[in-house]
Order: structure tokens, then sequence, then C-alpha cells
């Protein structure tokens, strides 16, 4: 174990039960040179509100910045938990994290992208596409995030809604679903200003939400809202892929328009013959006349699956679906915790809270 004191070459930092290791200097958090470094470890927000991160410290010394505390409580802290996006290592360092990918990481870059497309969706989603500068393809994983640079130098996520394989297709480009949030400064520039041909700045790829191809087990799809947007892409790539596993997609929204796609997953039935879909609406008014499942999306995969044991879940979509889901079916359903894969949507007024 080295002292506390960082040396030129910074400190070790050792994935178990993967063998991973990488070197993290005392100035940067222990994700950041994680992803420096190629190695995969687990994250989401990168801003200590989603606990996307989360892992256990076997041994060593790290200082752990502000961050939420749903997403990691003090009895979690005292009990040797930490987060890697706002953890420094102050030693060698030891973690646990079971998610950590192998080597095949994509590398991280920015570019210029230019709006090619702008379609509405629904009254506040807005199907966004992105031409990439030609000769530089992206490369990245169905599942993963893309962060606009604004001109502040502050960012926005938002995930690719497509797999990568589509790319080659013209008229293609990479494709986001973007939810106006009212008063948000990305999002009412795209909903009010953002005309075609304008040109953005993009770093990616980002995240480790993507499908987990090396196991066979059947999955629950989760998604609430634009969280339907990874899972999109997961789905493009099974079926591109020939990935037969039994998946059930369960999409949540509080009116039937929230279900922006629900035409897309419909076609895609008939395709996928081992996918089932199950739309859940929250808060359905009269005139919608809405005779499907109603309810938290959440809870009716619970009423669907009294023991998830033999499950792979990929959740995706507002911050309190995603730690429900994880809660719940580990605690009441069986689910191993590390079959649990999640991407938590974010928003700036999440990561405001204290």
């Amino acid at each position: 174990m080295t002292s506390a004191a960082p040396n030129e070459a910074g400190f070790h930092i050792t994935v178990e039960p993967s063998g991973r290791h990488f070197t993290a200097h005392a100035d940067e958090t222990i994700l950041a040179a994680g992803i420096r470094q190629g190695i995969g470890l687990p994250y989401g927000c990168k801003d200590g509100a989603c606990g996307s991160c989360k892992c256990r410290k076997l041994s060593g010394k790290v200082s752990v910045g502000p961050h939420q505390s749903k997403a990691l409580s003090a009895e979690e802290e005292l009990a040797g938990f930490v987060l890697t996006c706002c953890a420094h290592a102050q030693s060698d360092v030891v973690l646990e994290s079971r998610q950590v990918t192998d080597a095949n990481a994509f590398p991280i870059r920015k570019m210029p992208a230019r709006v090619f497309a702008l379609s509405k969706k629904s009254h506040d989603v807005v199907m966004l596409r992105l031409q990439l500068p030609a000769g530089e393809p992206l490369q990245f994983h169905a599942g993963q995030y893309i962060e606009f640079i604004l001109r502040d130098g502050t960012r926005r996520s938002y995930s690719m809604a497509n797999a990568p394989h589509t790319l080659g297709e013209p008229g293609t480009g990479i494709e986001l679903h973007i939810r106006h949030l009212p008063g948000g400064k990305f999002t009412d520039h795209v909903f009010g200003a953002m005309k075609e041909k304008e040109i953005l700045r993009i770093e990616g790829p980002y995240g480790s939400f993507f499908l987990r191809e090396d196991s066979d087990k059947p999955m629950v799809l989760l998604a609430s809202g634009t969280g339907f947007a990874p899972i999109k892409a997961l789905l493009e790539h099974m079926k591109f892929k020939a990935i037969d596993r039994p998946a059930t997609l369960y999409w949540g929204g509080r009116r039937p328009e929230d279900l922006y796609m629900d035409d897309w997953v419909r076609s895609h039935l008939e395709q996928m013959p081992n996918l089932r879909y199950v739309p859940v609406i929250s808060n359905a008014v009269p005139e919608d006349n809405w005779r499907g499942r109603t309810g938290f999306v959440h809870r009716a995969v619970m009423e669907d699956f009294a023991d998830l044991s033999g499950y792979q879940v990929y959740a995706c979509g507002a911050p309190i679906v995603v730690d429900s889901a994880k809660r719940d079916y580990v605690a009441e359903r069986g689910l191993p915790e590390d079959e649990f894969f999640a991407d938590a949507f974010t928003t700036e007024a999440d990561k405001a809270v204290p």
C-alpha cells in the first residue's frame, strides 16, 4: 500500500473480481481515470446524482466529493461504498465492481455534428437526427450516450436511440429523443430556435448501459418516457444480431401519447417473435380511452413476475423508476443485484437537489 502522498505515476486502482487495473492521479476522479484508460466501470450521470457507479471499496483511502444522499447514503459510506464519479484516490485502492466491461471500450472523441432532421413525436418529445463528419464514424455500443458541449462549457447527455449498424444507412445519422423541460437551457433551444444544418459539438460514447451478450438469460426491458431511446437501440441491435433471448418490454408513461413510438414497437413484434410488449399508463384520463395496464410501470413487472432470479433487467428512465425497480426486484423478486443494468436520466434539476 502506498502512502497517501501522490507519486508521479499516480495511485494503482484494481477492480475485482475482473482483475482490471489502471492508474488514477490525485486531481482526477477514479471514474475519469478509468474512462481515460479504457476501463469500463459502470456509471450514469458522472455528477454524484444517480448512484450507477456505486461500488464497494475493499482497501485503500479515497476522498469523496459532493454528492446526493440518494446516490450514496451516509450508511453506505460507512459500510465502505464509494461513488467513483466523485471519489479521488489518496492511496492505492482495490474496488469490487462486477459490472466492469472487458477491454473493448470504444475511444471517447469530440466532434462536430450537424442537425439534419427534427421531427415532433409528441407534444413534448422531438426526434433529433445528427449527421457526423464524413469518414469519422462514431463507434458505440447500443444503449450508450453522447454529451452535447454547450457554448458555456456545460453539458447535456442523451442516449443514442439507434443501434450502431444503422449509421451506415443513408439519412439515418445519430437518432436522439429529446423531451422538453420548460426553462431548460438546452431543450428550450431545441424546441424553439434550433434549425436544420445547425452545428453542435458532441463527445462520446459514454455509459455502461448496453446488452450483455455473454448471457442467454431472458430479459425484462423497463423504460419510462424517453428512457425508451436506449431500449430502442438495444432492440435494433438484438434484431440485427439475431439475438433471440426472450425479452419483455414494459414502457411506462403518464398518458398514452407519452409512448411516442408505440407503433414502432408494435411493428417489431412480428419481426421479433420472442419479444413481448406491455405498455403501462399511470395518469390516463377518460378521453384517452385507455384499456391497457395502469399504474406504475416498475410494479407491473412485479405483478407479472413472482421470481426474477433467472433474469436480467435493463432499466432506463426517471431516477425514481430505476431506483425503485432495483430496490424492489432485488429485495422482493430475487433478482441478482449484478443482473440489473440501468441508465437513470438525471436532469439538471435532479442534479441540483442537495
